[in-house]
């Protein structure tokens, strides 16, 4: 792809059919704006859930599901996005993901009990399917090689500014309006971001074959088995029919889902791509890291108000070093990887992580002072920035274009799985361990779910050392000299 050579990268040019000069700064914005709203929302909920749970009577479960709904039926049908956007048109897809999120968001907005609002987080999980992996491929193709470093890294940033400002919006929303708040703001968002989608970002195609319903309907089925055995274990009873019939069916079903993905001509999943080691541990890690991580912030934000008795919003701030460092480190992430490979700082990253993880539950107490939080919170933020842009540049290192949306579908899928799983087994070690959502009742079982998560990424970090050494600056350097 050529572009016009500029003083400033990020001021070159897109070349589209039309031959319109799309500036690549536009083609970034309109490629992560939607992903940030996706990205929001993954966490927006967490300071909101005490509220919610008093005003709509929600038990812990149904907590668990406002946050797995919209991560369970996001990871169901991103690889199914990634197909219906290489057959009908990547930016197409696109604009309906983003159309379907937004009146999923409207019928949030409106839920006056839990079955409502757990029914409108599925669907905007499903829109929010075609966000994320689209998003990134979109953007891939739409710059120079020698720019795609940047990109991503500026993409990575976004996507850490979601996660990061999650919690923030939601507790400032919360506490000065209500929780119905956190899901109307997605909706001017999601209206400016469609025609900016239509006009910056070129449509792109694939491999034009039959979408793969036989494989989405195994793993959706096999994953949300899992989960809700998990989920039902404690009430149920981990011995019942209910509980080992999911586990044991969902089992089945993903062990079907393989071996249909070997004998189907147009896989939801190919299995060849983790041939390349790269893209396998890169995705191993994106697991483990969603697992580790995000199950303990729906703990430890909960913490804050149920024991500490701090406000959403105080929660929110409270949290501030940990969720908004990734804004800051993981552009400069994206920046450094070409020069020094992708393996250290991912494994740097997640040894803070995990660091940081260890130090909170050596440290949860009723009495705990904030300041002695404060340290580890930084160093799991700074962690979780080193780990955006990386991973997502590892995944993408040797694919083919043809392979790469599939190759950030996969992507994407696992780290949701991950999101899911993570919450579902370390609330499952909450209450397993008598926990309630009081606050004499809640640390005791809080802190060994903490260090499950902290064990869960200490482990991650161990197998990001079979990461290639230096390998994707190689790849970079060399399709730039090309």
């Amino acid at each position: 792809m050529s572009t016009t050579a500029t003083a400033n990268p990020v001021d070159e040019y897109v070349p589209t059919p039309a031959r319109r000069r799309i500036p690549v700064w536009l083609a970034i914005v309109a490629a992560s704006i939607p992903m940030f709203m996706a990205s929001l929302d993954n966490l927006v909920m967490t300071n909101a859930l005490p509220v919610i749970h008093r005003d709509l009577g929600a038990t812990v479960e149904q907590l668990q599901w406002f946050v797995n709904a919209y991560t369970l039926s996001f990871a169901t049908f991103i690889l199914l996005s990634v197909a219906l956007g290489d057959r009908f048109g990547r930016r197409t897809v696109f604009a309906i993901g983003i159309t379907v999120f937004t009146l999923a968001s409207i019928a949030a907005g409106f839920s006056t009990d839990p079955g409502q609002l757990i029914a409108a987080r599925a669907i905007q999980g499903i829109g929010g399917a075609a966000l994320m992996p689209l998003s990134l491929t979109l953007l891939a193709g739409s710059v120079a090689p020698r720019l795609r470093p940047l990109a991503i890294g500026i993409w990575g940033g976004v996507a850490g500014l979601g996660v990061a400002l999650g919690p923030l919006i939601g507790g400032a929303v919360v506490q000065g309006w209500d929780w119905q708040a956190i899901f109307w703001i997605n909706v001017p968002v999601g209206v400016i971001s469609v025609p900016l989608v239509l006009f910056a970002l070129p449509n792109s195609f694939g491999a034009r074959v039959r979408a793969d319903v036989v494989g989405v309907i195994l793993v959706g089925l096999g994953v949300l088995g899992i989960v809700f055995g998990i989920v039902r274990g404690n009430d149920a009873g981990w011995r019942s029919s209910q509980v080992l019939g999911a586990l044991i069916g969902g089992g089945v079903l993903l062990v079907a889902f393989l071996w249909w993905e070997t004998r189907s001509q147009a896989p939801l999943v190919p299995l060849g791509l983790f041939r390349d080691r790269s893209f396998s541990i890169a995705n191993v890690v994106g697991f483990g890291f969603s697992f580790g991580m995000f199950g303990s912030v729906f703990i430890l934000i909960q913490f804050l108000q149920v024991v500490k008795g701090a406000s959403p919003l105080d929660a929110a701030i409270q949290t501030t070093p940990w969720t908004m460092a990734p804004m800051i480190v993981a552009p400069l992430a994206g920046l450094i990887a070409p020069r020094v490979g992708t393996r250290v700082l991912i494994t740097l990253g997640l040894v803070l992580q995990a660091t940081g993880l260890f130090w909170l539950a050596a440290t949860m107490s009723p009495t705990v002072p904030y300041t002695t939080m404060l340290y580890p919170f930084i160093l799991a933020g700074i962690g979780m920035g080193l780990v955006f842009s990386p991973s997502s540049t590892a995944v993408l290192a040797t694919m083919h274009e043809q392979d790469r949306a599939k190759a950030s579908g996969v992507n994407s899928t696992l780290r949701e799985i991950g999101v899911a799983l993570g919450v579902a087994v370390l609330t499952a070690v909450f209450t397993g361990a008598n926990g309630q959502l009081t606050p004499t009742g809640y640390v005791n079982a809080a802190i060994p779910a903490v260090l499950v998560g902290a064990s869960v990424v200490a482990v991650t970090a161990l197998a990001s050392l079979a990461l290639p050494s230096g390998r994707v600056a190689k790849a970079v350097r060399a399709e730039v000299r090309a």
